[in-house]
């Protein structure tokens, strides 16, 4: 008798460590996959997925619209990612869109180039990034609205729409074409999408062009190239004139804008050369020249 109520104690000591050690360890909850993890590889079920809010401190807006059809989409990521947007008519997109950094790689100073824009049309975009540690951000899908055409004529006289012609210039990144990208037209198209960039001419890098007759120049207006790595940003510039006069230099605040300076001279040639630069491929996204043909 004394065996067996021994023997119904230590059975009693037994299951209730059992039941003291279960409620002291929760059991181990499995990742959950995401929905799409039968398209996934082996291995790859713990993506990180997060809202683009935990890189992005600025609202998403598309700008720089131009004639040709194309916008960016200019966005600052507190962590080093490589960006895509992809767009569309329907919140399908259909399209999708590369970050145009010339650099490669993941950075934090993106400017997306959206391309095939029609005027006056609602479209549907989303913004992506994946930075070094595989992590994906992702951003809800928002719309903007293209403006309609603007058919208004150019007043920069160094337009070719104008007549201006390319007399020279120091080169173009991968040896592009004038009218290609990175080529030197890129600069007098008035399109803030393109850009010319040479081909590592930094503080040498030079153009020259030609106006369809001479003219009184009142003003000239200057938007230097920059690559996120903080090279090819030019920061004086100056202009010499067909009589070898030399009128600046001109100095730029940032490399986001647009600047104008005043000018009094009359020429029918303009070299502009970019003296002061933080090297590489230096170049201009934007180069204007403003005043009145003179009747010869």
């Amino acid at each position: 008798m004394k065996q067996l109520r021994l023997f119904f104690i230590l059975t009693g000591i037994m299951l209730t460590a059992v039941a003291c050690t279960t409620a002291a360890s929760p059991p181990t909850e499995q990742p959950t996959a995401p929905e799409n993890a039968a398209q996934l590889p082996p291995g790859v079920a713990n993506v990180n997925f997060l809202p683009i809010e935990t890189i992005v401190d600025q609202e998403l807006e598309v700008t720089n619209f131009a004639n040709d059809g194309s916008a960016t989409l200019p966005v600052q990521t507190s962590a080093p990612v490589a960006c895509t947007v992809v767009y569309g008519q329907t919140p399908a997109f259909g399209s999708l869109t590369l970050d145009q950094d010339m650099a490669g790689g993941t950075h934090s100073d993106h400017n997306p180039l959206l391309t095939g824009l029609e005027p006056e049309t609602k479209y549907y975009f989303r913004l992506q990034g994946v930075d070094d540690d595989g992590n994906i951000y992702i951003s809800e899908t928002m719309t903007f609205t293209t403006p309609p055409q603007d058919n208004s004529e150019t007043q920069n006289l160094a337009s070719p729409d104008k007549g201006a012609v390319i007399v020279g210039y120091s080169s173009a990144f991968g040896d592009a074409a004038p009218d290609a990208r990175w080529g030197v037209l890129a600069a007098f198209d008035d399109n803030p999408n393109t850009e010319w960039s040479s081909a590592g001419d930094g503080n040498d890098a030079w153009v020259e062009i030609e106006l369809a007759q001479r003219a009184a120049i009142d003003s000239v207006a200057f938007q230097t190239r920059s690559m996120s790595d903080g090279s090819a940003i030019t920061l004086a510039f100056t202009i010499t004139t067909d009589s070898g006069e030399t009128l600046g230099p001109f100095e730029l605040p940032d490399d986001g804008s647009t600047y104008e300076f005043d000018t009094a001279v009359t020429t029918k040639t303009l070299r502009f050369n970019l003296m002061d630069t933080t090297g590489g491929n230096t170049g201009a996204v934007d180069i204007a020249v403003y005043g009145k043909f003179i009747d010869e």
